[in-house]
């Protein structure tokens, strides 16, 4: 399956250890004393929402931009609790596009990490610079290869929750620095529930009946690529990105060889959209 499709439904369960609240007030931090205190924003890989709609209570007109249909649907159901006037697009943000510029752009969660390719990374980059206002800040966190090389990543994580099982599984290749995670899903339905894809289409299974659970398989490979704070570096300053600080996400302070998450910001400084 494609990533983040069966497991779009499942996120915000299994990722309830993700540190919202402190990377909300440190992106709130970083945008208010640089003059970006409210006006148009822009999430690259928005997910199901989370972040967006935190961003959207603190006065910001927010955007969300993701490539997974089942996240983005996610994400409209968080819009229509909150009653926030959240836009939400389905693009690649390879190539994505917007009507105009924006205050600030930023992006959590390592959605950056998916962006294998560096010269994907300086497409990204050089479209922030262009959607960007004059001045614009870029707030971003990137996951490092020694995120991904950590011993304790090379056992698989079983981990449940209502019911449902995930199981995750890593491969890290330090030679491309990229890290493929398995990610296995069983959850639990009802024997007149549970549907089985063919190449013709979808058709029911007929399954035992009885008081035994019967469980639905789903597996995605998601495939990211762990960056040095010097190739983020470089590619910022190819695609005309100015950077002005990285910080480790958990100290707050200057990254270090251990550094396994970093915030960096950049900010716009004319338009080069050149290849």
């Amino acid at each position: 399956m494609e990533p983040y499709s069966g497991f779009a439904d499942i996120y915000d369960l299994f990722m309830d250890n993700v540190p919202y609240d402190e990377w909300e007030e440190l992106l709130a931090e970083l945008f208010s004393a640089r003059g970006v205190t409210g006006g148009l924003m822009l999430e690259l890989g928005c997910g199901t929402g989370t972040m967006t709609e935190r961003m959207a209570a603190r006065g910001y007109d927010m955007i969300g931009l993701d490539l997974s249909e089942e996240m983005l649907a996610a994400a409209a159901e968080k819009r229509a609790e909150s009653g926030s006037s959240t836009l939400y697009l389905q693009q690649d943000m390879r190539q994505f596009e917007l009507y105009g510029t924006v205050a600030g752009i930023y992006s959590v969660c390592d959605s950056l990490n998916y962006v294998t390719d560096r010269k994907d990374l300086v497409r990204v980059f050089r479209l922030v610079n262009n959607y960007l206002d004059p001045n614009g800040v870029f707030v971003f966190d990137f996951t490092t290869p020694e995120y991904y090389a950590d011993p304790s990543r090379r056992e698989p994580v079983v981990e449940e929750q209502e019911g449902i099982t995930l199981i995750w599984e890593n491969a890290y290749e330090p030679s491309t620095q990229e890290n493929r995670h398995l990610v296995t899903i069983f959850t639990p339905v009802r024997a007149e529930d549970a549907w089985l894809d063919e190449c013709d289409g979808p058709r029911k299974v007929r399954l035992p009946q009885g008081d035994d659970p019967v469980y639905v398989k789903e597996q995605e490979i998601h495939v990211q690529r762990g960056y040095t704070p010097e190739e983020i570096l470089s590619a910022l300053r190819e695609a005309g990105l100015r950077p002005e600080t990285m910080l480790d996400a958990v100290t707050h302070g200057e990254p270090g060889p251990g550094s396994m998450r970093i915030f960096c910001v950049a900010r716009e400084q004319g338009k080069q959209m050149s290849e």
